[in-house]
């Protein structure tokens, strides 16, 4: 589970990506509200190692690395 927050309404898109910077999945791309949320990211087809995952809302770029273990 990813967990993240909008600080003001805007469009959001939070992609993952794997350690050779190929996209793995689209977890969100839409319009929020102003809020706290949480998205499940089902894992299953991918195979264990590092991941990366950015956020993207109006002006605000974050990226973050988790590991997948399994």
């Amino acid at each position: 589970m990813i967990s993240y927050q909008v600080a003001t309404d805007s469009h959001v898109e939070l992609t993952v990506y794997d350690a050779a910077g190929k996209e793995v999945a689209t977890l969100v791309h839409e319009q929020q509200n102003t809020g706290r949320y949480e998205v499940n990211f089902n894992a299953a087809a991918l195979s264990s190692g590092i991941y990366f995952y950015t956020l993207r809302t109006g002006d605000f770029t974050a990226v973050k690395k988790m590991m997948l273990v399994k």
